[in-house]
């Protein structure tokens, strides 16, 4: 029985990514058609404004970021459907070198709704090994990503949660906590060529 539940979830998890994957497409069709630095060019630009953005609500981030090694911003679509499933794209920098590392985001989850959303999700990495990590193996968010995004509101963060700052932004403004778990992050081998 429980594995008939499971398959059950994985399909829906699957469908509900085609929606997200087709969701996004439908959205900006001309994505395929660009070529490899156009689509750089407008992650880079919604990276920016994203984090332009936290900036404008968030009193301690423009702190966290001066004495911050690195940060990275991704634009994601989820779509709900009693499961939930999205994906997007986004950019790591080295703040020093300023290197960038184009990634890829998916998420799939289960919880009541349905509909979709679109957020974008900016971190800030305290230091270059948390920075790596993120960049070369990849990242998970899980439980203790809550943590790392806060609770104290918007504007109420004032320091790195395991090397991590995480904010997310929806277009009603900054959340006041983030809600990232069961999202995926890492790097899109086509854009890093």
């Amino acid at each position: 029985m429980q594995r008939n539940i499971r398959r059950a979830m994985v399909s829906i998890g699957a469908f509900c990514l085609a929606v997200g994957a087709g969701q996004l497409s439908a959205q900006d069709k001309s994505w395929e058609d660009l070529n490899q630095d156009a689509k750089q060019a407008k992650i880079n630009e919604t990276a920016q404004e994203s984090l332009n953005e936290v900036f404008k609500g968030s009193k301690n981030a423009k702190e966290l970021f001066n004495s911050a090694y690195g940060w990275a911003a991704f634009d994601n679509l989820k779509i709900a459907w009693g499961f939930s499933g999205g994906g997007g794209n986004g950019v790591a920098v080295n703040k020093k070198s300023g290197a960038r590392t184009y990634m890829k985001v998916g998420t799939v989850g289960v919880g009541l709704g349905i509909g979709a959303q679109k957020y974008q999700v900016v971190f800030l990495f305290q230091d270059e090994k948390t920075f790596r990590n993120f960049v070369d193996k990849g990242w998970q968010a899980d439980a203790t990503a809550q943590a790392a995004a806060g609770t104290a509101g918007v504007g109420g963060q004032t320091g790195f949660v395991n090397g991590i700052a995480i904010y997310q932004l929806t277009d009603k403004g900054l959340m006041a906590s983030a809600d990232i778990s069961g999202t995926k992050y890492w790097k899109n081998k086509k854009l890093n060529n």
